[in-house]
């Protein structure tokens, strides 16, 4: 697509036009009228020109119109996955790009981690001051995996794939996310018995484990389990 761009010689229109981008983008869908109270005066000062584009979208970022539909309802992965699709146009590329950007999540909170990805240096090599981010290209890709997992990402409906497991996990785990839940394509439909007591406590280690796939261990957590350990795993995260 067409960047859309907002400089200081843009029109109303074109201002009010990059703003619609700007929502379908980030918020994947335009504000509904309660939001757009809340939003009321960084869009004035956006359409006035007295901000610009990237700083409105650190305004949309921090406010809690994103983060009651991004953060609220999910895992502290899925949120960071989504940040990079609406904000860099792309998934995370590797675990150590997921590791940096959790620690400042785990750290410094929700804000500090949505300003670290507007501040960096790909945002403004790629959108600069004036670009609406968008999904990238596929020749920016380095490799195959890269390009299918961004794809995926960028063409992803709100909840399609659920809102714990990120791509770059479930793809390692052998599941399939699609309609919202995630199971393993050879599973088959599960009927679910009460769950006992040591159950309750096998779900608990598992949901540890969840817990510690946003550490730097989260790699080696998932080579060393075993087939029965990632059958239970898909089991929990199915539930």
């Amino acid at each position: 697509m067409k960047p859309i761009t907002v400089s200081r010689r843009s029109t109303l229109e074109e201002r009010q036009n990059a703003l619609r981008q700007i929502y379908t983008q980030v918020l994947e869908r335009q504000p509904y009228a309660y939001e757009r109270k809340i939003l009321q005066k960084a869009e004035q000062d956006f359409l006035k020109d007295k901000i610009g584009v990237r700083r409105f979208l650190k305004e949309l970022g921090h406010s809690e119109v994103y983060q009651n539909a991004f953060y609220t309802h999910c895992s502290n992965l899925k949120f960071l996955e989504l940040c990079f699709k609406h904000f860099l146009g792309r998934a995370p590329i590797n675990q150590e790009e997921v590791q940096l950007y959790c620690d400042i999540l785990m750290r410094s909170g929700v804000n500090a981690l949505i300003t670290a990805l507007l501040d960096s240096e790909e945002y403004r090599k790629v959108f600069g001051c004036f670009s609406v981010p968008y999904a990238r290209p596929s020749q920016y890709y380095a490799s195959p995996k890269a390009f299918l997992e961004t794809h995926l990402l960028n063409h992803e409906y709100i909840g399609q794939r659920g809102v714990v497991v990120p791509t770059i996990y479930w793809h390692q785990l052998g599941l399939n996310c699609d309609a919202g839940l995630c199971h393993h394509p050879e599973a088959g439909e599960v009927l679910h018995p009460p769950i006992s007591p040591e159950g309750e406590r096998l779900q608990e280690q598992l949901q540890e484990l969840l817990r510690l796939f946003e550490s730097n261990q989260a790699q080696e957590a998932i080579a060393s389990l075993s087939p029965q350990q990632k059958a239970a795993l898909r089991k929990v995260i199915r539930e």
